[in-house]
């Protein structure tokens, strides 16, 4: 049927057509989805790409289907690329591309399609061949790409060094509290995820490093002596911040700050950690999930009762915290930045960790030593 020996041309194929196509490559349980109720006929077939299958309104779901339709594509589209170039489109050995030669560069420089078109090139030995045919691919290792984990962990170390600064600052336009009393409140692999972590705590204090500099409140609570402190030269300030950030800003390492209260450092870590640990521990492991939130909401309810903050410093660190990790978990996980340039100019460096990391992280590991009886009992 591939418009070879006479055969009838791809081109006129009618949704029947394609319905056999399938089921010859093997693919029966999709001729309901793609020929009877979206009336795929034989020019849309040789057009259709690994996004359209993965995209409303098909949205498959199962990863091998997709990598086995699209191997059976491209073979097609092979077959029939006289037509494709009828069609205004080109066949480069990989998917059809428009005239215009237009292709979605990774942040890497390399391009969409060179990625997708790692399975033609694979050997047959790395895939197990199914009892119908069909083929799997083994399971491959995330490149933890160590280098970017450093990168990470400097970009980290420097934004809380610069948030020492900035503390610094803010202490010196602390308001006075007989002129400014306290505001009335109503209420008191590896390598991947830490790489995550630091660029995602970083990009936050970051953050917070611009608010707690443009906006100058007054003490939460009495019980804080706080007033303006001039430090003299910038020798004296960098001395102070160094201070600060060694003792990682902590009353009880000595450390006492003021101004820096918009927004809450405390709740951003805490939630950050939270959001992490139920991230990337098993689903089942529901006991950890809940003293995870149970510890990161009495943590929030402590930095209120001490009055260290005010509520609206700890509602915008957790809303904040929460919406950037959903924001980077979402575009990781989906690789949605890949189809937008608008995304990989806005969020630069999430493009550059997470360029080469191919979908969801799994939650998958390995115990280094041998589980003792009682462990292996509570968490398998």
């Amino acid at each position: 049927m591939a418009g070879n020996g006479g055969q009838l041309s791809v081109r006129h194929w009618t949704p029947k057509h394609v319905g056999r196509w399938l089921r010859e490559e093997g693919f029966c349980d999709y001729v309901d989805l793609l020929c009877n109720k979206h009336r795929l006929d034989g020019t849309s077939l040789l057009t259709l790409s690994e996004y359209d299958l993965r995209s409303p309104p098909l949205e498959l779901k199962v990863l091998g289907d997709i990598k086995r339709l699209m191997v059976s594509l491209r073979k097609l589209q092979k077959q029939n690329a006289d037509v494709l170039e009828e069609l205004g489109l080109s066949y480069d050995g990989h998917s059809p591309q428009n005239s215009a030669g237009g292709v979605d560069w990774l942040c890497n420089g390399e391009s969409a399609r060179d990625c997708d078109a790692v399975l033609d090139t694979l050997s047959g030995d790395q895939y197990h061949q199914y009892n119908n045919g069909k083929y799997k691919q083994q399971p491959r290792r995330l490149d933890p790409e160590y280098w970017k984990t450093i990168i990470s962990s400097v970009y980290v170390v420097f934004v809380f060094g610069f948030t020492s600064f900035v503390m610094v600052i803010v202490h010196e336009r602390v308001p006075d509290m007989r002129t400014y009393p306290p505001l009335p409140d109503i209420f008191l692999d590896r390598s991947i995820l830490l790489r995550r972590l630091c660029s995602l705590m970083g990009t936050v204090f970051m953050l917070r490093c611009v608010t707690m500099f443009v906006t100058s409140l007054s003490v939460p609570g009495q019980h804080l002596q706080c007033t303006g402190k001039i430090y003299g030269d910038m020798w004296a300030k960098l001395q102070r911040a160094v201070a600060i950030w060694s003792g990682f800003g902590m009353t009880l390492t000595g450390v006492q700050t003021c101004g820096d209260y918009m927004f809450s450092g405390h709740t951003v870590v805490l939630t950050m950690l939270n959001f992490f640990v139920t991230e990337y521990t098993p689903r089942s492991w529901n006991f950890i999930h809940t003293l995870s939130w149970v510890l990161n909401l009495f943590g929030i309810f402590f930095i209120l009762a001490a009055h260290e903050h005010y509520s609206i410093d700890v509602f915008i660190a957790f809303y904040i915290t929460t919406r950037l990790f959903l924001y980077y978990h979402t575009l990781a996980n989906t690789r949605a930045y890949q189809q937008s340039r608008r995304a990989r100019i806005w969020f630069p460096m999430f493009s550059f960790f997470e360029c080469n990391v191919n979908g969801p992280v799994p939650n998958e590991y390995c115990w280094p030593f041998a589980r003792p009886a009682i462990l292996k009992r509570l968490i398998g």
